[in-house]
């Protein structure tokens, strides 16, 4: 049985860091390759980045470049998502998801949010 498990999550002021953790089982971790993502209250989930199944390279949404960070820890079968710079509207309940795309385009399924296995999510509220 697959799982994948968020946390990390928590109350933070605008202009914090936080880092949530995606920590899988029941896969073979370094096979997949692993997706952050979010929902706000009345919005659709939204994309924010993907890792590659080696951790070596990263595509991220152009909304959290250069804020968000995702890494990869194979041997810990944990996803990371550390936060800098939060602001009001990164409030949501954050996502991990698994997906075993190879190719060019191996981060395309998860960034349409088509992964193969689905975290329950943990909330990020920031505060002003």
């Amino acid at each position: 049985q697959v799982q994948l498990v968020e946390s990390g999550g928590g109350l933070v002021q605008a202009g914090g860091s936080l880092r949530l953790s995606c920590v899988a089982s029941g896969l073979t971790f370094s096979a997949y390759n692993m997706g952050w993502f979010r929902q706000a209250p009345g919005k659709e989930r939204e994309f924010l980045g993907v890792i590659h199944r080696s951790a070596s390279r990263t595509y991220y949404a152009d909304s959290v470049k250069g804020r968000f960070t995702i890494a990869k820890d194979n041997a810990k079968n944990t996803v990371y998502l550390q936060m800098n710079n939060l602001k009001p509207e990164d409030t949501a309940v954050y996502y991990c998801a698994a997906d075993t795309s190879y190719g060019i385009l191996w981060y395309m399924n998860l960034e349409k949010l088509r992964g193969d296995y689905w975290g329950q999510g943990t909330q990020v509220t920031v505060s002003s």
